[in-house]
């Protein structure tokens, strides 16, 4: 069965003609073009990996009350959002075993209807993850710098009214972009929305580093020998070396998927790139299962509470 994944609306340019496609591909038809074959288990593998790590990053968060701030709403949104899209995978890869099998007939609009809903769905939380990444670097970077009007800043309030109004947009713009996906003006508006979210994490970040460094060679300068200062700024460069590394590595090649449609549907090497369309949604996927290691397990106290609830601890 070929893999049939969300965001397949997404997999071959619609501002070419079939025929130069296909002489497109034809000409770039070298080995390295013929895609990559990646097995239905590995996205259903990983799928449920995410599901379930998502799930209990949601529940530690729920279950502990002193979780229950700003801070780790925006984690938890991040973890929910994550579950879209390993639900959607889920539920997509399910869809089309039961029709294949016969288990399940249904007419051919209902079917495309329920890829409409799943697609969309998937570019929700697509739209949403990369949202709240964006949201913690801010939160995080106040938390820095404005230490002691964090809470004042950041009240419940604000984080509900922000958390809202990211699931509304989500809503929104994943609807015009599944209703428009033709057009280049939604795919250029969901580039730069990506652009703009790798650059404001990117200064957020790259900011906070250097304030910890600079508080680092402070109170080395005046200790002997200064070792201290050398291991900070190297765990603070690994950190952020993780975190922006992640982020680019899982997004950025779906986003220049995404560039190329609008900029050269027809050259070869666009051509022989598009055929790896599953590959960038396996990376997308692997990032849903990456994000509670980094902005949710690091938490000791979100830790215990895990194990609690791992162990049934309630």
């Amino acid at each position: 069965m070929s893999t049939l994944a969300p965001l397949r609306l997404l997999r071959e340019p619609w501002n070419a003609s079939e025929g130069n496609q296909s002489n497109a591909t034809v000409g770039a038809s070298g080995g390295w073009c013929q895609g990559l074959d990646i097995p239905n288990e590995l996205f259903l593998a990983l799928g449920l990996v995410s599901l379930v790590e998502n799930l209990l990053v949601v529940a530690a968060i729920l279950k502990n009350r002193n979780l229950h701030s700003p801070t780790y709403y925006f984690i938890c949104c991040l973890a929910v959002s994550d579950m879209l899209v390993s639900i959607s995978n889920l539920a997509e890869m399910l869809f089309m075993l039961l029709l294949e099998h016969g288990v399940l007939v249904m007419r051919p609009s209902i079917v495309r209807h329920m890829d409409s809903v799943i697609d969309m769905l998937i570019c929700s939380s697509v739209v949403s993850s990369l949202s709240f990444l964006g949201v913690i670097a801010v939160d995080r970077y106040i938390t820095i710098f404005y230490a002691l009007r964090y809470h004042s800043i950041m009240t419940l309030q604000r984080a509900v009214v922000t958390m809202a109004s990211i699931w509304l947009a989500s809503t929104v713009s994943s609807t015009v972009l599944i209703t428009y996906y033709r057009s280049n003006t939604i795919l250029l508006c969901l580039i730069g929305f990506f652009l703009f979210m790798l650059v404001l994490m990117l200064v957020l970040y790259i900011h906070m580093f250097a304030l910890a460094r600079h508080h680092l060679h402070s109170i080395s300068s005046q200790q002997k020998p200064p070792t201290a200062h050398r291991g900070g700024s190297l765990k603070g460069a690994i950190t952020l070396t993780i975190l922006l590394g992640v982020f680019f590595i899982c997004w950025g090649p779906f986003f220049f998927h995404l560039i190329l449609i609008v900029t050269c549907p027809t050259n070869p090497f666009c051509t022989c790139f598009f055929s790896y369309f599953n590959l960038f949604l396996i990376l997308i996927i692997c990032n849903s299962v990456i994000d509670p290691l980094i902005y949710a397990f690091r938490s000791q106290e979100l830790w215990r509470t895990l194990r609690e609830v791992v162990t049934c601890s309630w």
